[in-house]
Order: C-alpha cells, then structure tokens, then sequence
C-alpha cells in the first residue's frame, strides 16, 4: 500500500462525504446498521470510522442506553464524522488504531468495521484484536468491496486514469479498496486470527450519480486518488477527471448515469 492510499486530510473528508458517501456507501451503511442492532448490543465498537456514514445510520437503531464507541486512525476523518453526528450521550470518539485498540478484552457485544480492513497493513492483527475485545458469542461485522471489476465506476476512472498516465499509472482504486476481495483469503485471514464462525454474503447494489462528471469528481477528489494524481502535476486532477467523466459517459451515456458496485459483508464470531 502507498503512503498516498492512507491520507484522508486537505478537503478529502468533506470531499469523501458528500460525494463518495451518497455514490456508493449509504446503502450498505444502512444495511450494516441493521444487522449489527438487530441483536440489541449493549456496547459496540467502531473501527476506521471514516466520515462516519455508518455511525449515522446505526446510532439511530441502538438501544437507548447503549455504549457506542467510535475511532479513526485518521483524525481528520473522525473529527468531521464528529462534526456531522447529532448530540448523542451514548457516543466517545476516540482516535485508535484498529490494529492496537486501547480497550480491555471482552468489552464490546459487536465489533463493526465498513469498508476499512482494506486499509489495515495486518489484516490478522486487526481482526485478532476485534476477536479480544469481543465478549464471548459476541460478533465482528465488516464489509470490503469486491473485485474492481464488479464495481463500474471504479473500474471506468482506474482504466482512465492508466490511460492519462501509462508510466505511472495511479492504482489506488485497484490497489486498496479493490485490493482484499479474496473470500477465502478473507476466511483465512481470520481463521488465523482466532475467528471459527465466518459467514461471507457477495451483495451486489446500484451507484448512481446525477452525472458522469458528479461520479468522475466523487472518485477524483474525494479518495485518496487525489493525492496520487496532485503529485503529477498541477493540472493532472483536472486532466483525470476529465478523462473520467469521458470514460464514465461513453459507458453509461449523459445525464443520471447508474453503475454497478458489490461488496462482501462478512459476520465472524469465536
């Protein structure tokens, strides 16, 4: 993974919510967030946070006298997630690193993670700790995104931009949210971390954006994609995006244009 892949500063975060969010994370958060209040836990822990669209949608279905804590590794990213969420008593935002979490063993009913194992340079160390903070029986709920060429949008600006720059093609998309798409490299990884329980369900959905340029400046500007491409040259971010959008219309035409996307939702438990 490149230093660029794990920067979410600048107007990255502002950026990634409100473009990002509504592209293609909103519908799993909402399905997340089900499935994680469906067993009305009494102390849940989020990891790699983000922006906090799960945070939104779940803290809503908790029950009233829940324990919620939330945590980054990026600040910026939590302080804006923070900085979206209503008051809300049952909520701590803590800055943790999802691979050395500052909690006591057996303290959290569910352990959640959307879309971030991607990120985690030890993906056996961060689940072996989400496995120690959980109380017996309790449940780890994450959820990656397939492979790159399931999910349109991404595949379209990735093959865009490799074109724009064939030397140095930027792969961020490909390389890190697209990277750990592997189901049974998913199952192994936690089978090592101490996990024996692992349902893997592939749910396919629709992105849909009010443009090709919307989908194209959502991906460009609002990922660490932008800070691969601003490294190139004071015009590549606008070039890409560009190239993009061109990309992204050729496929799905002008106007509204839909894409497909699909992620992996996977319930581990001891």
């Amino acid at each position: 993974m490149s230093d660029h892949d794990k920067v979410f500063d600048g107007s990255i975060p502002k950026c990634y919510d409100t473009l990002m969010v509504p592209l293609i994370f909103e519908a799993y958060a909402d399905d997340t967030a089900r499935l994680v209040a469906a067993s009305s836990p009494d102390a849940v822990l989020e990891t790699a946070a983000g922006s906090g669209a799960l945070t939104r949608a779940l803290a809503p279905r908790l029950v009233s006298h829940a324990r919620y804590v939330v945590t980054d590794l990026n600040v910026p990213m939590l302080d804006y997630a923070a900085s979206r969420q209503p008051e809300d008593v049952r909520i701590e935002w803590r800055e943790a690193d999802a691979l050395a979490l500052p909690f006591d063993a057996g303290s959290f009913d569910v352990v959640v993670c959307q879309f971030g194992a991607m990120f985690f340079p030890d993906r056996t160390q961060g689940f072996a700790q989400a496995l120690r903070v959980l109380k017996p029986g309790g449940r780890f709920i994450f959820s990656v995104w397939d492979r790159i060429e399931a999910n349109e949008f991404a595949n379209e600006v990735t093959h865009a931009v490799t074109t724009l720059f064939p030397d140095d093609p930027p792969r961020f998309l490909a390389r890190t949210p697209h990277g750990y798409h592997d189901p049974a490299r998913i199952r192994e990884d936690l089978q090592r971390a101490g996990f024996t329980q692992i349902d893997i369900e592939t749910r396919a959905g629709t992105s849909v954006a009010a443009s090709a340029r919307d989908a194209a400046i959502a991906y460009c500007h609002g990922t660490p994609l932008r800070n691969a491409l601003e490294a190139r040259g004071p015009d590549a971010l606008s070039l890409a995006t560009d190239a993009a959008t061109k990309a992204i219309s050729a496929r799905h035409g002008d106007g509204q244009v839909s894409g497909k996307i699909q992620a992996h939702i996977i319930v581990a438990t001891q």
